[in-house]
């Protein structure tokens, strides 16, 4: 069975699943997906995220406020600590640095809500979901500053280089691929995927976003995940059952699931 190690599950369109939240979770299964880690990304949002998915067991969650996130409520370290709290919250973030449409002071603002959610994490003890977006250098550095290697997480919906692969390798982190992987523009990605060890690797959606080769361009849902598991169990020449097994038990490892 697959498991979405990173989506947005109070995101996704359900026009495409009869406007039902239960058919999701019912074609989601279908499909072979057996576990989901639905992600917070501000705080404002995250209660009813979390009432949506409550009556499902297999869908774990995270908190935290994503770097581009603006004008909401600033995420403390006693606020994150206390949703962390929650046994369904497996993780912190996303979090991180994303400079690709950086304004004014932003790099130092997000630079400093990136550190208070490291400091969370270490605190309660759970592992950290990275979102990186041009600002590689300054990710690891910051990682390396605040000692996330002592709880370590996951560099999901990875796009860099096999250098910031294996940095993050370094500091005890996973690296999880997205549907970007099956893009035509992706072989440099690919590569990557290829070195990454088996024991460190994730998979996942990042659903609605980014749906994998053939129904990119549509609304993504963890439906699709499989085409994810198939691209890279082929870049690795692995039966796809394998690949599904190992990232599984990564994903389990990971999260203590």
């Amino acid at each position: 069975m697959l498991i979405d190690s990173h989506c947005h599950l109070d995101r996704v369109d359900l026009k495409t699943h009869d406007q039902d939240f239960g058919h999701l979770m019912r074609a989601c299964a279908e499909s072979g997906v057996s576990r989901m880690l639905c992600v917070g990304i501000d705080l404002e949002a995250y209660p009813a995220m979390r009432r949506l998915v409550d009556p499902y067991p297999e869908v774990d969650v995270s908190v935290g406020t994503h770097p581009n996130e603006k004008g909401g409520q600033e995420p403390s370290v006693e606020r994150l600590l206390e949703l962390a709290a929650d046994s369904r919250v497996v993780a912190i973030g996303e979090t991180g640095l994303d400079y690709y449409r950086l304004e004014g002071d932003d790099a130092s603002g997000q630079q400093a809500r990136f550190r208070t959610h490291i400091a969370a994490a270490r605190a309660c003890g759970k592992p950290l979901i990275i979102h990186t977006r041009e600002a590689r250098a300054d990710t690891i550095r910051l990682l390396r500053e605040e000692d996330a290697a002592a709880v370590g997480g996951v560099l999901h919906c990875f796009t860099e280089d096999w250098e910031t692969a294996r940095a993050g390798l370094d500091l005890g982190f996973y690296v999880s691929f997205s549907g970007i992987i099956t893009f035509k523009s992706a072989e440099a990605l690919r590569e990557v995927a290829r070195q990454v060890p088996l024991d460190r690797l994730l998979i996942e959606t990042d659903s609605p976003y980014l749906a994998p080769v053939p129904y990119r361009g549509k609304p993504n849902a963890p439906t699709y995940l499989k085409h994810v598991a198939e691209c890279i169990a082929e870049l690795r020449g692995l039966e796809v059952e394998r690949l599904a097994e190992a990232t599984a038990d990564n994903y389990r490892r990971l999260f203590d699931r």
